[in-house]
């Protein structure tokens, strides 16, 4: 009987939430617009004396950053052919993702292997393992059981010259100031411990990996948080905290706890309107 492959609790209202933070927020934007610069450089070394690339997306949700590293790399090598392998615990997500690979022309030359399964199924259960020459893991690694395992498994697949990228909440940021402040509060089933850069950085540190670390500035409007009567502010608020409802969630004291801490030390305010400093560190490891 085949193993029964446990799937993503990220289905339903929390991929909403994910796609409504997505419409209200700059994020994937400003990864983006680092990723264009920082990228081609990358890939050129990667790809020397390769006859061809091997890419590697885990976690990687809806797609929207894929396509465009992908579309990205095939211009940097466009003399080389490409196959990209997919992990999405999420089958709404996936559903989304290969949408968008639909509708991307110069995508229709890329095979696509899709794994539906968490990142923990495909480290524990797939014996068939390919090498890649780019592995990227953007805001996932918050969902893994042990970090410093995770990292050594995909280190571990790369091909020679090949990179590792992980994006996550820079440490002493305003994402990580308020997961660490209520992490007793915020932390569940589908988010068991919190992690962000200093987490990862102190495992490269004790696996001895080659790495280097760059600042993403990342900021959103979070005016309407404050606002009871908002629904806006509301889903923003059930994004940011992992929860189902916000004002359901938890206690009237943790919530006020929440926004003043939202307030005072993780925002700044200008021209009248509040803005989460959420920045992120991108973390590129050497084969």
């Amino acid at each position: 009987m085949a193993t029964e492959i446990k799937q993503s609790m990220y289905e339903g209202i929390e991929v909403q939430h994910f796609q409504f933070f997505l419409q209200n927020s700059d994020e994937h934007e400003g990864i983006l617009q680092f990723l264009l610069k920082y990228l081609p450089e990358q890939f050129k070394r990667i790809s020397a004396d390769k006859s061809s690339l091997g890419v590697l997306g885990v976690g990687s949700g809806g797609g929207e950053l894929d396509v465009k590293m992908l579309s990205l790399l095939q211009s940097t090598c466009s003399s080389l052919p490409i196959t990209a392998d997919i992990i999405e615990g999420s089958t709404e997500l996936l559903a989304n993702f290969k949408a968008l690979v639909a509708m991307t022309d110069n995508l229709q030359k890329i095979p696509f292997t899709w794994h539906v399964m968490l990142s923990e199924d495909y480290r524990k259960q797939v014996k068939d393992l390919k090498k890649y020459d780019f592995i990227h893991m953007i805001q996932m690694i918050y969902y893994v059981d042990d970090v410093t395992e995770t990292i050594k498994f995909y280190h571990n697949i790369l091909k020679k010259n090949g990179r590792l990228m992980i994006i996550i909440e820079k440490a002493s940021a305003a994402g990580d100031i308020l997961w660490r402040t209520f992490s007793k509060e915020l932390c569940n089933e589908t988010i068991p411990v919190y992690y962000s850069s200093q987490d990862v950085v102190a495992s490269l540190k004790t696996l001895g990996l080659k790495y280097e670390e760059h600042f993403i500035p990342n900021t959103y409007d979070i005016t309407e948080c404050f606002d009871h009567n908002s629904k806006t502010g509301q889903r923003l608020l059930a994004f940011m905290t992992a929860s189902n409802d916000f004002s359901q969630s938890f206690t009237p004291q943790i919530r006020a706890d929440i926004l003043n801490l939202l307030r005072n030390k993780c925002s700044a305010e200008k021209e009248g309107r509040i803005y989460f400093n959420s920045g992120l560190s991108l973390i590129c490891v050497h084969a």
